[in-house]
């Protein structure tokens, strides 16, 4: 996803830097999207995750508000740093001289990734529910929710009703995190002589959507097309999506018994410990280095689709990634550090001040609230377009109801982390 989101990165200098995605003139590439779209791969780890680690805080006598404070911190303070470090880079620039929509459009290329995590954060957020959703009702969930998919998607291109497509946002990636969610319960699996079929029957399908059928060949937004696969999700994705679970599902056998190397698996504890930290600033790295090499000239624009254009991706891709090295060598302490937080096991009556006693109840519906600001406030931000202008680049009433929420669960964290502490009676 990393490398995807750079090599389509198109920067223009004129009167003022601009920014396009190579995809809108490279229409050869678009099948290559297939194998770059790997969003629905991170919904089904993450329903995965999500499922063990539910099953395991509940073995241990913990409840659903305490592994949502766990969770939530675990996302959240990465998440933070970042959005004040960008609000901050976006004053900083203002005032420094640089025009106001200039950052505008570097604010707005470095928190492209948060379009990702406010999907991955809400549906978290809503793991419980899921899980207990599987419980009950297993597969049936995700089948009728692809049914809902088929039909939004009919209103959508032929009820001439653009908006209902949004309702895909939450149907087609709540479909891969409870794919997740059933692998990790036992309710599927595939091996790789199933997988293969099942591959080749996906891949069919998903040829006939995008010749015969209404979807554009591409599976991430292309500038100016009428139709997105991605934005929002549609049942071609879907259909890839499913098609790339199977894959995953029948290699991971052969995977995890490659991996069983101490070296091996070194490396992907390496790479896992700080992977939000390289998906939050990996367009960061690239923003800056735009305006160092294509806004001072120093690296040439040649025609996109060219083959200087193609030869000048390596030193872009390389010059992105060393840049992405520093930042996440400066940043990366914050999640390990996260990862080290205390556990919360309740959410329990605590002390709000001093003597004065919060009950259960009440702070279960202030951690709900603290939920609703932090995940709208992002949704803002994220939805903010490259020509929002502010002080710094970041909507700040968005801003400030993120950090509301964020502030309230990391109180409620702390008092909960006190009562954890104390010896349980009994």
């Amino acid at each position: 996803m990393v490398f995807g989101h750079w090599m389509a990165i198109v920067v223009w200098t004129g009167d003022e830097l601009d920014a396009d995605s190579a995809l809108e003139y490279l229409t050869w590439g678009h099948p290559l999207t297939w194998i770059l779209q790997v969003m629905p791969l991170f919904f089904l780890v993450g329903g995965y995750a999500n499922a063990a680690s539910i099953d395991s805080h509940h073995r241990r006598g913990g409840d659903t508000f305490g592994w949502l404070l766990n969770r939530g911190a675990r996302l959240l303070r990465p998440t933070t740093v970042f959005l004040v470090a960008l609000a901050a880079a976006g004053a900083t620039a203002r005032l420094l001289g640089a025009d106001a929509s200039t950052v505008a459009l570097g604010v707005w290329g470095a928190s492209i990734p948060l379009w990702f995590l406010v999907a991955y954060i809400s549906l978290v957020f809503l793991a419980p529910l899921a899980h207990a959703a599987h419980a009950r009702y297993g597969m049936a969930f995700p089948v009728v929710a692809g049914v809902l998919v088929l039909l939004v998607d009919t209103v959508r291109i032929h009820g001439d009703a653009p908006i209902a497509g949004n309702a895909n946002y939450l149907l087609v990636w709540l479909i891969f995190h409870q794919l997740g969610v059933a692998w990790h319960e036992g309710g599927i699996s595939a091996t790789v002589r199933a997988g293969v079929p099942l591959c080749g029957a996906g891949l069919v399908t998903l040829v006939a959507l995008t010749t015969v059928g209404p979807y554009p060949v591409s599976m991430v937004s292309v500038p100016g097309a009428e139709l997105q696969n991605a934005t929002p999700p549609t049942f071609a994705l879907l259909v890839l999506g499913l098609t790339q679970c199977a894959a995953a599902m029948a290699l991971s056998g052969p995977v995890n018994r490659a991996l069983r190397g101490a070296r091996a698996w070194t490396g992907v504890v390496a790479v896992n410990t700080v992977v939000l930290t390289l998906f939050l600033w990996h367009m960061a790295a690239a923003v800056l280095v735009s305006a160092v090499l294509v806004g001072t000239g120093i690296m040439p624009q040649p025609d996109v689709d060219s083959a200087a254009w193609l030869l000048l991706r390596l030193p872009w891709l390389a010059a992105c990634a060393v840049v992405l090295a520093g930042l996440v060598a400066l940043f990366a302490r914050i999640e390990l550090r996260t990862a080290g937080l205390p556990r919360i096991h309740t959410v329990d009556d605590a002390a709000l001040t001093g003597r004065l006693v919060l009950r259960r109840g009440a702070w279960r519906v202030m951690v709900i609230a603290a939920i609703v600001s932090a995940v709208g406030g992002l949704l803002i931000v994220a939805a903010a377009g490259s020509d929002y202008v502010s002080a710094t680049g970041v909507p700040p009433a968005a801003l400030g109801c993120y950090l509301v929420g964020v502030s309230l669960l990391r109180f409620a964290r702390a008092r909960h982390s006190r009562a954890d502490a104390e010896p349980r009676q009994g």
